[in-house]
């Protein structure tokens, strides 16, 4: 038998295509993906289901399908999303259903792998260069989304220890650029005049979205367990990145900053959560040499993210978006998936 897979956040952008990766592996036997959300990219042997946000019926599908391995990419870094209580809804709630079930007596789950952030370091003038895996914050967190991160990092380090038959992956991923990802970052970066605070010029880490893809499949195919940073070598100026991106900046007071880019989120023209002013005032460095260590090798450095980041934003600007929007119809994917009318292509010998 090959691996049975469960992936949280079918619906959203990295519960997406981590099946999408899981589909192209013959060694995995069985996908089954849970959201609130239908499936927003084609999949053909993913099996959908709905759940609601705090996967309060996780346990009954790791029974019923026998997984083995869970991957938990359904964590909110992105404040502007939501309300702080369906945060903690999604983020430590659900969490603790999965760790809760992955635990249970008789469970089937040998390994689990979270997606989550470096946000869990903060961003201080105190801070030190380069974040590794075992360096605290200078502070204690002062905003929602980093402190559900870091109740989360929390609960999976004792299960964790209460599982040692387990294994337990958690990687910590720097700022995420790629073309068809939408974040606070990549928004102002689209922006005619790029946001920066006024006397601060911070240096910034990314990581491509393919990267992050290839990470994730990383740790789970040659098991490895424990705390990983993973992010892009180098560290750039942010009005090196602007510069990149053929942009010039406009700059926000250095105090009272949330309050001067209130109107741009009452316009709607792009919100700056308090974690992403405090990154463009002090930045973020994250050590990324430990998954290295591991074996793994990156595609991008944190350059190369932002520079193929801005070359599809110039050129989505010069012919538009042309790809038709994918809408999942269960019927339809019943049709594909199960009817004996569809002719079956044989793997090649």
């Amino acid at each position: 038998m090959g691996r049975r897979v469960l992936v949280t956040g079918l619906g959203t952008f990295w519960g997406g295509r981590v099946a999408q990766a899981l589909e192209r592996d013959p060694s995995v036997e069985v996908i089954v993906g849970l959201d609130s959300y239908e499936p927003s990219v084609p999949l053909e042997r993913t099996e959908y289901v709905r759940a609601d946000e705090s996967y309060s019926i996780l346990a009954r599908i790791v029974r019923a399908a026998h997984i083995d391995t869970v991957i938990h990419t359904f964590l909110v870094v992105d404040s502007t999303m939501m309300s702080s209580r369906k945060m903690h809804e999604i983020n430590v709630i659900g969490t603790m259903n999965l760790l809760a079930a992955a635990g249970a007596a008789g469970s089937t789950v040998r390994t689990v792998v979270v997606k989550s952030s470096s946000l869990v370091y903060g961003a201080q003038p105190e801070d030190p260069v380069w974040f590794r895996e075992q360096t605290p914050r200078s502070k204690p967190p002062r905003t929602r989304v980093e402190q559900s991160l870091l109740e989360v990092e929390g609960y999976l380090r004792d299960f964790a220890e209460d599982n040692p038959h387990v294994l337990v992956t958690l990687l910590r991923f720097s700022n995420v650029l790629g073309p068809e990802l939408t974040t606070p970052l990549s928004r102002a970066l689209e922006l005619p005049l790029v946001p920066a605070v006024l006397g601060f010029d911070p240096r910034f880490q990314f990581v491509a979205t393919e990267d992050v893809i290839r990470s994730i499949l990383f740790v789970l195919d040659h098991e490895v367990p424990g705390l990983y940073n993973v992010a892009g070598d180098g560290l750039l100026p942010w009005s090196e990145v602007a510069a990149i991106c053929g942009k010039r900046q406009f700059f926000l007071p250095p105090y009272l900053t949330g309050v001067a880019t209130a109107p741009m989120k009452t316009l709607r023209i792009c919100e700056l959560p308090p974690e992403t002013i405090d990154l463009l005032k002090y930045g973020r460095g994250i050590d990324n040499r430990r998954l290295k260590r591991a074996g793994f090798r990156y595609e991008f450095t944190s350059a190369g993210a932002v520079e193929r980041f801005a070359q599809a934003v110039r050129l989505r600007g010069t012919v538009g978006d042309h790809e038709p929007q994918y809408r999942y119809q269960r019927d339809v994917e019943a049709f594909f998936r199960h009817s004996p009318a569809v002719v079956r292509e044989e793997p090649a010998p």
